[in-house]
């Protein structure tokens, strides 16, 4: 059996070249230890590190045999172990989040994306994105998991966004952006604005004055957050969300009744808040996408 499951995965290298030939041989030989107690948590390491030097690890993982249910398996199971905070230890964090940057890998490629959605594995990343303990090892589960989301979303592909909108993940992502460390608040944060961005999330989140209010108060908590702790990067994309919004009227008109305090300033931000302010140094776009969505709101206003 183990001499059929190397043949596999020689075939699906084969199949998708990538990568030195020492290097995808390496690859053959650690997707092969996936199949064994002994050797999973090596060739999970191993593996992870070779994502960005062999461009097609993503098809040899999918099309070898029994790699993404290895994967799976890993990720399964420790969800007894986030029940508390205490169970849960490091390397048990480290392993999974091993499997989970190789689902990343698969998420990103564009030969293997569509087989990702039609399996529905980001499913599988609920637990960790419900967790809300903040431990590093729950934390770590739950930016990689993020991570995995996010290479979906990166590229524009209105499937993935269709997919996405069935599920739970844009009340996960704004759980988080409510109450998560900075950089899963950004991710998540950088998450939403790609739905947003995308015609059907923007009518899908518009839709109702729940789902609106509830994209709403979470943007609305996270410019306070701001204001007391400025970061660069969070506030890019949560202008960004906002400057959407303002672009669609029935949104707008919505938007005037909930919009920050701090955010109703002039054109040249003159009234910007010092710690705003630091946010927005030296980002130009975002300077002039926050400037954007004030004439958009002034415009509204007008009326």
């Amino acid at each position: 059996q183990q001499h059929q499951q190397a043949q596999a995965a020689a075939a699906a290298a084969a199949a998708a070249p990538g990568g030195s030939p020492n290097e995808i041989d390496e690859v053959v030989q650690y997707i092969q230890n996936l199949q064994t107690p002994e050797g999973r948590e090596t060739a999970l390491l191993e593996l992870s590190k070779r994502r960005e030097t062999v461009p097609d690890l993503a098809p040899i993982l999918w099309h070898s045999f029994g790699t993404m249910v290895a994967l799976i398996q890993e990720i399964v199971y420790i969800y007894p172990q986030l029940s508390s905070p205490g169970v849960l230890t490091a390397n048990a964090s480290n392993r999974v989040c091993n499997s989970l940057a190789l689902l990343q890998c698969v998420a990103s490629h564009p030969e293997t994306r569509p087989l990702f959605l039609k399996a529905q594995i980001p499913y599988f990343l609920y637990p960790f994105l419900c967790a809300s303990y903040e431990d590093r090892p729950f934390e770590y589960l739950r930016l990689t998991s993020l991570g995995v989301i996010g290479a979906l979303v990166k590229v524009d592909d209105s499937e993935v966004i269709e997919f996405l909108l069935k599920t739970q993940i844009l009340p996960l992502c704004l759980t988080i952006m409510g109450t998560g460390s900075e950089l899963s608040k950004t991710v998540a944060c950088f998450i939403v604005q790609k739905l947003l961005l995308d015609n059907a999330g923007l009518q899908y989140i518009c839709h109702t004055a729940e789902k609106f209010a509830l994209v709403a108060d979470t943007l609305n908590t996270m410019v306070s957050g701001l204001e007391r702790e400025p970061s660069s990067r969070l506030m890019k994309h949560v202008i960004r969300c906002y400057l959407r919004l303002s672009e669609d009227e029935r949104a707008k008109e919505q938007l005037q009744q909930n919009f920050p305090s701090s955010l109703r300033v002039d054109m040249q931000l003159t009234t910007l808040s010092p710690n705003l302010h630091q946010s927005l140094k030296d980002d130009p776009t975002t300077t002039r996408w926050l400037q954007q969505l004030i004439a958009n709101m002034q415009t509204h206003g007008q009326r």
